[in-house]
């Protein structure tokens, strides 16, 4: 019965003045749910193939589709697993297509200690997982955002100058004596404290080229060692011994945006499981109404 219905796509040829051969063409943003690290992701997937067919009036769109489906009952996806799903996309358009790609935009949801208390509560960190395959050639790039936190450095700089100003002026009017009780009343007040350096949401947009050998797709451990090489991601459930921590650690860690990069770059070169990166840092300034941003490759 469905044999007998129409099928304009494969039967349909364009006048050769019309014809042209199509770099991609395909869906975007379909809603499919895929299990990455182990944990169901609602993610949204692009598929797309090349129309090298410059007379094809176009893909087989259902056939992406279908195999796309696939991806949803494997327990946790990895570079095989989409490598044979493009390779499914070709085999399916083999009179037509030569060039696959597929991507996957979702956000992974980590829960995350309080640093001191037994709190915790979750963060999400999107990202982007994208393959291509070419002639045989597989390529794998994963994209992921990182928030955290960041303190200028020179802004720390004026802030202890203005104390110690404070201080010696105390000194010198004789507000308070070099006692331990009156300066411990001293700088427990107000005026003591009369500046505290600026901090500022921050983001690390980290972006990969995978060594497509690698056995799993190590989003946690990329984002893991990046917060370690940070010092000072941010967090989510807290008490206030919990943000004390939080200050002190980033009063012990003040960063331009330029230090911030290089730290990750000190994490992430020469790593196991990529052939190269391009990383972006943005310090969303509370001084300015611009960001500070700094940004860097390696073997890109």
């Amino acid at each position: 019965m469905n044999s007998a219905l129409p099928d304009i796509s494969a039967e349909s040829k364009l006048a050769k003045a019309f014809g042209h051969s199509l770099d991609w063409v395909g869906m975007e943003k379909i809603a499919l749910p895929v299990t990455i690290e182990n944990t169901r992701c609602q993610s949204q997937v692009n598929a797309y193939v090349s129309l090298d067919d410059p007379l094809a009036k176009g893909i087989h769109m259902s056939r992406l589709y279908t195999r796309l489906l696939k991806l949803t009952t494997i327990k946790n996806i990895n570079l095989a697993d989409l490598k044979l799903t493009l390779m499914d996309f070709l085999t399916s358009h083999h009179d037509l297509s030569k060039h696959a790609r597929i991507e996957i935009h979702s956000e992974l949801y980590i829960e995350r200690p309080a640093l001191i208390s037994k709190l915790s509560g979750w963060k999400s960190y999107p990202f982007v997982l994208s393959c291509q395959l070419l002639n045989d050639q597989f390529d794998a790039e994963l994209k992921v955002e990182i928030p955290y936190s960041s303190t200028c450095p020179c802004s720390a700089a004026l802030s202890r100058n203005i104390i110690q100003q404070r201080f010696e002026s105390a000194l010198q009017k004789q507000e308070i004596r070099l006692d331990q009780h009156d300066i411990m009343n001293w700088l427990s007040g107000t005026d003591a404290i009369a500046a505290t350096p600026h901090s500022q949401r921050s983001f690390a947009i980290l972006h990969f080229k995978l060594d497509q050998n690698i056995k799993h797709i190590p989003l946690i451990l990329f984002i893991n060692q990046a917060e370690q090489a940070l010092m000072t991601p941010v967090q989510t459930a807290v008490k206030r011994i919990d943000e004390q921590a939080f200050a002190i650690a980033n009063g012990q860690n003040l960063m331009f945006c330029e230090d911030a990069l290089r730290r990750l770059y000190g994490t992430f070169i020469h790593h196991n499981s990529i052939k190269a990166f391009n990383f972006k840092v943005i310090h969303a300034e509370s001084l300015h109404a611009h960001d500070a941003v700094a940004q860097g490759s390696w073997q890109w």
